[in-house]
């Protein structure tokens, strides 16, 4: 579940933008003062500040300037009617992410929202274990049985695309236009067969009698999902 948090002192613009913005993995919370809005951003976490600058007790300017002192990198948005480059740099320079000018249709502050809720989500790390085998595909570290195997980055392209595809045959064909990416007009016909060839020698306990990567004759090559 993501959390919005919306400083709007217009009551019926900031429920038209709570309804638009509210979704099942999405909760908004508003506040119509700067008062009330330092009270809610101090006691909760939220994962994006939508922040009017013209208030009546102020201007969401100061509660961003907080934020940002306090060391809180939450992404903000700020909305505001001014529509001078002034403004706009004074925002940006005092730490906001993104600056909308009223009017504005929903649709942009959705698509703005979605983006800035994007930005600030980590990316999941893409780790496969399975058996004696822990492959960190973004950090390009592959081991077996807790030992460290060096791969090259040949080595790396064909093992993810068998692992991603575990349990069926991919041809070799497809191996070679999935691996072999550089823009090179001539791919040796035995590339492929040598770097299998490789990969088993690192990852096999017998590459002679390969368990995980295994031939299937006339198609192409398949990382086996052991039972």
């Amino acid at each position: 579940m993501e959390h919005i948090f919306l400083l709007e002192d217009d009551e019926t613009l900031g429920q038209g933008i709570a309804m638009a913005l509210t979704e099942p993995e999405i909760s908004v919370t508003c506040r119509n003062n700067l008062e009330k809005a330092r009270e809610a951003v101090a006691g909760e976490k939220f994962d994006l500040l939508i922040l009017d600058v013209n208030l009546p007790d102020g201007s969401g300017l100061d509660l961003l300037r907080q934020v940002r002192a306090a060391g809180d990198a939450t992404p903000v948005i700020l909305l505001t009617a001014n529509d001078l480059e002034l403004d706009e740099v004074t925002g940006l320079e005092a730490g906001a992410d993104d600056y909308i000018t009223k009017p504005f249709s929903l649709a942009v502050l959705r698509a703005r929202v979605n983006a800035q809720l994007r930005r600030s989500t980590p990316k999941a790390t893409h780790i496969v274990s399975m058996g004696p085998f822990v492959f960190h595909f973004d950090l390009m570290d592959f081991r077996r049985d807790g030992r460290l195997v060096e791969l090259s980055k040949t080595e790396q392209k064909l093992l993810r695309v068998l692992v991603e595809n575990r349990g069926h045959a991919v041809p070799r064909a497809t191996l070679v236009d999935r691996v072999w990416t550089d823009g090179a007009e001539f791919v040796e016909e035995n590339a492929l067969s040598v770097t299998v060839k490789r990969l088993r020698s690192k990852l096999e306990a017998d590459p002679s009698k390969p368990e995980y990567l295994k031939t299937v004759y006339g198609i192409g090559y398949i990382w086996a999902v052991k039972p």
